[in-house]
């Protein structure tokens, strides 16, 4: 093997090492209690792409549990007795930790001792207008910084004002789901901004044609409108987006839906009870859509207006605002 080969492997090998360390597995030590319940499971889920999968489980005896494991740690965990709904919250870091469940109110009484990270967390929950730059200056090396930003304002800031936040942050989380995404992220985002041209994609609507949004354009202005039947601020809105459809479609306005559901027969209801008479598309594949990827949607419902030329021209328009921004593109 050559010298320069022997080189090239060795850096991979060291960047190799580099982003497992930071990353590695910990040993968990969690011990609980859970009001109001004797027997049953508790379920441990890992937190990842903004969706919680179980990664183990643990017997309640007389009211009480315990997991010793190993886990990539400090991170963000789940506990609850019902794979089915939302779990409880919770930042796991090495060491002894005691965790008292009460199911009631979606856990919101539950508590935690042993973690510091659990413990910021917990206040930042209880604050209010939080400023995302300062909090991360305040906490530069703590995962509860890359998680908020990653969940609660990349949908919020602009690709300069994460990547601004992003150098923040200690570099050890930079090797972090959270801040792999967000990087990517605001390269996305700088792809479709306004005065951009919007990037073509095609899926099957509801007969399972396939159908770009290259053919819905050129004709006049398009919404390409990110929604979900599970989401309730989009059925929310979805009269509203009706509303302005029956009103421009003959001035040159039409609608192109995506879905991010994952089953199809609650697409197709959602699509007949809110009479969404426009084309839809999903590829139910949830969050990990190729649309939604592709155009940096972290949070719905979100929407693109498109020109007749390709480009987009307004972007997140919702309720008087769609209007009256139709109103000024088509009525002028």
């Amino acid at each position: 093997m050559t010298q320069k080969k022997l080189l090239s492997l060795a850096i991979l090998l060291l960047t190799q090492i580099s982003l497992v360390f930071g990353q590695q597995k910990q040993t968990l030590q969690l011990k609980g209690q859970v009001k109001g319940v004797n027997t049953g499971t508790v379920y441990l889920q890992k937190f990842e792409n903004k969706m919680f999968t179980a990664v183990d489980s643990a017997n309640i005896s007389d009211g009480k549990f315990s997991f010793d494991t190993s886990l990539v740690l400090p991170e963000l965990y789940g506990l609850t007795l019902d794979i089915t709904k939302s779990p409880y919250y919770i930042f796991l870091e090495e060491g002894p930790i005691d965790v008292v469940l009460d199911p009631i109110k979606y856990y919101y009484n539950s508590q935690t001792k042993g973690s510091e990270t659990q413990k910021l967390f917990t206040d930042y929950r209880k604050r209010k207008n939080v400023d995302i730059t300062k909090f991360i200056k305040e906490n530069p090396s703590s995962i509860v910084s890359a998680y908020i930003l990653y969940r609660d304002f990349s949908y919020r800031l602009t690709p300069e004002e994460i990547e601004a936040n992003l150098k923040e942050l200690d570099p050890v989380l930079h090797q972090t789901e959270y801040v792999q995404v967000l990087t990517e992220l605001a390269k996305v985002l700088k792809t479709v901004q306004i005065g951009s041209i919007a990037p073509d994609f095609q899926l099957p609507d509801l007969q399972g044609t396939t159908v770009s949004l290259s053919d819905q354009l050129g004709k006049g202005y398009v919404l390409l409108d990110f929604w979900a039947a599970w989401c309730g601020p989009c059925r929310k809105e979805n009269p509203n987006v009706v509303a302005a459809y029956q009103k421009y479609k003959d001035k040159g306005f039409s609608v192109y839906g995506v879905s991010l559901d994952k089953k199809k027969d609650a697409w197709i209801k959602a699509v007949a009870d809110d009479k969404l008479d426009w084309p839809q598309v999903s590829d139910l594949a949830f969050w990990n859509s190729a649309p939604a990827k592709l155009y940096g949607v972290r949070a719905i419902p979100s929407n693109f207006l498109i020109g007749p030329d390709g480009t987009i021209v307004a972007r997140n328009l919702k309720g008087e605002e769609l209007h009256d921004t139709l109103e000024r593109l088509l009525n002028n």
